[in-house]
């Protein structure tokens, strides 16, 4: 079973290292504790709507955004428990890219999904921060 505050706090982590900004920073403009933003990012608190909106102003970055991006990750979960494999094969699906068209994104997505990913193949994409903490735990 998937926990969303883990997905969520994957996806705030992921967000902000995609901006190459440190916890203290983004503790700091969005007015909470540097231990707390952590203990968020690392799923292990379940951050209230409030202080959702104030971590994603400072990332700059939509809430909606955020919670789609969840969405996203639940639906991937989902699909795995409902397929029987109890999260052991995993199919990465990329996320959109900003300037890539839906036939792309389409074309990526039956290509990664036609085998499933290795265990390295999953730990090198999360590196690279295109997928989150959770997948790599089903994978391996």
């Amino acid at each position: 079973m998937v926990l969303l505050r883990e997905l969520l706090g994957e996806t705030l982590r992921r967000r902000r290292r995609a901006q190459k900004r440190t916890l203290r920073d983004v503790s700091k403009q969005a007015n909470v504790s540097l231990g707390y933003l952590s203990e968020i990012e690392r799923g292990h608190k379940e951050p209230s709507s409030e202080l959702l909106a104030s971590v994603c102003g400072a990332l700059q970055v939509r809430l909606s955004e955020v919670l789609a991006e969840v969405s996203r990750e639940v639906a991937i979960h989902e699909r795995g428990e409902d397929a029987g494999n109890q999260g052991r094969q995993v199919a990465v699906l990329p996320l959109p890219r900003d300037k890539e068209t839906q036939e792309e994104v389409a074309r990526r997505r039956r290509a990664l999904s036609a085998a499933p990913a290795s265990i390295a193949q999953v730990r090198s994409r999360h590196r690279r921060g295109e997928v989150t903490d959770s997948v790599v735990r089903a994978a391996a």
